[in-house]
């Protein structure tokens, strides 16, 4: 694991403090955690805009729509 170094304003760190009093955590956990769901919320973010911009491509569109139309025939009817 890597030492990472930081400054962070002090009402957040007050914040932190006590969380990590309540919950009997160590703040670097706390912080650890914090991290990888923000950064996983990040990843959904461009996740979504990828689509959002997909959905405004044309030739995607027509794409989705002519498999879409394969897929409905190969259904039982």
């Amino acid at each position: 694991m890597t030492t990472f170094t930081s400054s962070l304003p002090n009402e957040l760190l007050e914040q932190l403090a006590q969380k990590s009093k309540k919950l009997g955590l160590p703040k670097n956990r706390i912080i650890e955690r914090a991290l990888s769901i923000y950064l996983e919320q990040l990843d959904k973010a461009e996740y979504i805009q990828s689509y959002r911009m997909a959905g405004q491509d044309e030739e995607i569109m027509n794409i989705a729509e002519e498999g879409m139309a394969e897929y409905v025939k190969q259904l039982p009817k």
